[in-house]
């Protein structure tokens, strides 16, 4: 077997569990070299370290499948990997029928991605040592799912960057291309065939769900208080106005919410189904909006929600010299921030969005705000957020912090792993 010689002064990764090699790290390597191969690699001195595939023609050169030399990269192998990680998710997501089933590096299969949706499976093969292996994912996929579809969404960027073509459409079966989920009680459409990614973010799913205790409890802010007052029955205690007026809103107390890059409506949906009085929902982009609108109409909400087509770094900066105010602002952007070089723009980006955001939000309400790119750091992410509130005048007690969720698990040994920061601040005015 090929074998590659790592160069002696190297960090340590490997040994804390990361699967990657880069060719900076490559001393030598000893026979044919075929892409898509496996390999076995050693450190300076020849001892084992792990086993990969290759690609000479990727700067992340090898892709570690296992550390253990008596294991055996097959058919077998493949099929106990997916098994046991629908396995860990069944475990902590008893019950759950859609997820993100397989992630990458985390389930000890780095290139590839597996997201289920009810019955049909939506896969992204991004590295080339995998790409060789497509029989053997597609045959434990079906061993462990028996799915009624298998749809690949290969039509990403990464896969010209290790030498193959971007494709997608179905790979096994047939079925419709948007689907109806559930997440949180909530009913969802996702199109597999032209959502971004694989059509929806799994990683939010708990952190939506903590929206739950800021959602109510905004009724004496609304200027509701409740009163006895007269009633065919009697006197009762009822929710009333500033004019007297019994207020007839079942979700007199709920907030008054702000959503911005709503994508699907999943957290606009949250919001309601913990009783949010009033969101307006907010996106660039009207099929976004259509899609979101579809959703909140299936689960009932439409009579609470406004909608808004509009660019949000635009509209949060125009709201904010009108004056107007909600109980909860949500910002949850896409990546600003893609390579380390945009690091410095995405943080003024997102300095940007959460400045308004803040100026937004009434005293004693809760910004609710979210970064999925790596390469800006918790740390950084924090600071930013920070220093939009030093610049707003604000004075933020952090209430929420975490990252993706439990169908995303995190390897200790791979620092790509926090790519998504999620926090819920209470925000108060400076003075």
């Amino acid at each position: 077997m090929t074998k590659v010689f790592l160069v002696r002064n190297r960090r340590k990764r490997l040994e804390q569990g990361h699967p990657w090699i880069f060719q900076s790290e490559v001393e030598r390597i000893e026979g044919e070299v075929t892409p898509g191969e496996i390999v076995e690699v050693v450190n300076h001195q020849g001892h084992f370290l792990g086993r990969g595939y290759i690609n000479p023609n990727s700067q992340m050169i090898v892709r570690l499948l296992t550390w253990n030399p008596n294991e055996e990269i097959n058919q077998e192998l493949f099929t106990s990997r997916i098994h046991q990680a629908w396995a860990f998710r069944q475990r902590f997501l008893q019950g759950i029928r859609s997820c993100r089933v397989l992630y990458g590096e985390s389930d000890f299969m780095p290139g590839l991605v597996v997201d289920k949706f009810e019955d049909v499976l939506v896969v992204q093969i991004l590295s080339l040592g995998m790409e060789v292996r497509k029989e053997w994912i597609l045959n434990a996929l079906l061993d462990v799912f028996k799915p009624k579809a298998v749809y690949v969404r290969n039509d990403v960027y990464v896969r010209e960057l290790e030498g193959m073509e971007q494709e997608k459409g179905f790979w096994y079966g047939e079925s419709e291309t948007e689907i109806e989920i559930e997440e949180n009680g909530l009913k969802l459409v996702v199109d597999i065939e032209n959502g971004q990614k694989t059509g929806y973010f799994f990683d939010q799913r708990e952190n939506r769900s903590a929206l739950a205790p800021i959602m109510t409890g905004w009724g004496e802010s609304h200027g509701i208080r409740m009163q006895e007052v007269d009633d065919e029955g009697g006197r009762e205690v009822r929710p009333v106005d500033r004019r007297g007026k019994v207020v007839k809103n079942p979700f007199w107390d709920g907030a008054e919410v702000l959503d911005c890059f709503t994508h699907t409506g999943s957290f606009t949906l949250n919001a309601c189904k913990h009783g949010a009085k009033k969101v307006t929902t907010l996106d660039i982009s009207d099929h976004a909006i259509e899609t979101a609108k579809r959703n909140v109409k299936l689960n009932g909400f439409l009579h609470r929600v406004d909608f808004v087509v509009a660019n949000a770094f635009d509209y949060l900066r125009d709201a904010a010299k009108e004056g107007k105010q909600w109980d909860v602002v949500i910002l949850d952007p896409p990546a600003f921030a893609k390579s380390r070089s945009a690091v410095k723009g995405a943080q003024r980006g997102y300095k940007d969005i959460n400045l308004n955001g803040l100026k937004l939000i009434r005293e004693g309400g809760y910004l609710v705000t979210a970064s999925c790119s790596y390469h800006m750091s918790p740390e950084l992410f924090a600071e930013t957020i920070q220093e939009a509130a030093v610049d707003a005048k604000k004075v933020l007690r952090l209430v929420h912090w975490s990252g993706a969720g439990i169908d995303h698990p995190k390897l200790t040994g791979i620092d790509e792993g926090d790519y998504l920061k999620f926090a819920i601040y209470e925000v108060r005015s400076r003075g």
